[in-house]
């Protein structure tokens, strides 16, 4: 059995539960987390529609799509369906820069949040960084 530290979707699954108040479930066949009510990211581990490679798709600030393909289009894309609204896609090919996504995830997770759960975030992070996977 694949531990998270070899299994993306285990690290990521691990990444995402680490904020406060996050659920997952499946939406349109993907595992997909929620901060409360709101998605901030899903897995998509055998493609999607005519995306024929595994990706993750996921919330993110204004502007941030547009940096982040710009940066390298290799890598970050504008998926179908939910990049009209700012969500950026990331191929998971190759070598995969754990602490870079795990930072996108958590602008995805701040993009979609409520205040108090914001707020608890922030905590978090004051207070025992370790808590948070990278």
């Amino acid at each position: 059995m694949a531990s998270a530290k070899t299994d993306p979707m285990a690290r990521i699954r691990a990444i995402c539960v680490a904020f406060p108040e996050v659920t997952e479930r499946l939406s349109h066949g993907a595992p997909t987390w929620f901060a409360g009510s709101s998605t901030f990211a899903s897995l998509w581990a055998d493609g999607h529609h005519d995306l024929r490679f595994p990706h993750l798709c996921c919330a993110a600030p204004p502007g941030a799509q547009a940096e982040l393909i710009a940066t390298d289009p290799d890598r970050f894309f504008r998926p179908p369906y939910v990049g009209s609204r700012g969500w950026v896609g990331i191929r998971l090919t190759g070598h995969l820069n754990w602490p870079e996504l795990a930072e996108i995830l958590q602008d995805g997770y701040r993009t979609v949040a409520r205040k108090r759960m914001i707020a608890k975030l922030d905590r978090l992070e004051e207070g025992n960084a370790a808590n948070l996977p990278r």
